[in-house]
């Protein structure tokens, strides 16, 4: 009796399994932490001093809206509760993408691990947590440097550390799904070009959002990096985000919507 092939859309199937695959990326990453945690910081550090030191100077200071009105604060305060979300963003689509294809397609590392009782779902969650925990070592090693030069020391931005890690998720899954589809290294580039880039320019990182055209505005709110810096900037002004709940959302709508597609379309690919 010939049996179906299951479909590759079916819900995922996920256990504690996840959890050794996991902390092998994490003992392999340990050999190389420091030039990978001087790689990932080096470039956010750089964009950090060249425009909110350089062009600070030149902007003074930038008014945000605030339930209590607009608030004028110092550019480099204004760019660095923005660039923290970017660097979440890049740090775990870096991983998700080039890393995890590494450990795919070119070193066959999912294959071994599947030879061991371990399914494809939980290997694609692992990778997924994992991208999303190298994205959280980033930024904090990024905010802590933002503390010693005294951007902020507000005292809420304990309460950033797990929403750039619900960030780190909800890019992760959606580069996991690039990665699934990618046949070589080059492909990234569209990733990286035709996506992030655009979306690092249109989510009030380095200008507000009142800014835009009044068409890209509207498209732009609905954006992840977009709701990733509406929650996180006013905590560097030492206030309480507006419409947190509508912000989360979207991210764990983008992060839902795309691990699930990220596993369907791994799965076909491996069913090749």
């Amino acid at each position: 009796m010939q049996h179906s092939t299951p479909s590759v859309w079916r819900a995922p199937e996920l256990s504690l399994r996840f959890w050794p695959v996991f902390m092998r990326n994490l003992l392999v990453w340990r050999k190389l932490a420091i030039p990978s945690l001087v790689g990932n910081i080096a470039e956010p550090l750089m964009w950090l001093v060249a425009f909110g030191y350089g062009m600070g100077a030149l902007v003074g200071q930038i008014t945000v809206a605030t339930p209590e009105g607009a608030v004028a604060v110092p550019y480099i305060l204004f760019l660095a509760s923005g660039s923290i979300c970017m660097s979440a963003m890049q740090a775990a689509s870096f991983e998700a993408l080039y890393s995890a294809f590494s450990r795919m397609h070119v070193q066959k590392t999912w294959d071994g691990i599947m030879n061991a009782p371990v399914g494809l779902d939980d290997i694609v969650l692992a990778e997924m947590l994992w991208a999303a925990f190298k994205a959280l070592f980033t930024v904090t090693a990024i905010l802590g440097v933002m503390l010693a030069l005294g951007i902020s020391h507000s005292p809420k931005l304990l309460v950033a550390w797990p929403i750039l890690f619900l960030v780190g998720i909800t890019f992760s899954c959606m580069a996991l799904v690039f990665n699934a589809l990618a046949k070589g290294y080059d492909f990234f580039t569209y990733y990286f070009t035709l996506f992030l880039t655009p979306v690092m320019f249109l989510s009030g990182v380095f200008f507000p959002l009142e800014q835009l055209p009044e068409p890209v505005r509207r498209v732009s709110e609905w954006l992840p990096l977009s709701s990733a810096v509406a929650l996180v900037r006013p905590l560097f002004m030492d206030l309480w985000p507006q419409e947190a709940g509508r912000h989360l959302a979207v991210l764990v709508v983008y992060a839902g919507v795309s691990f699930w597609l990220a596993l369907a379309l791994t799965r076909k690919r491996f069913q090749k």
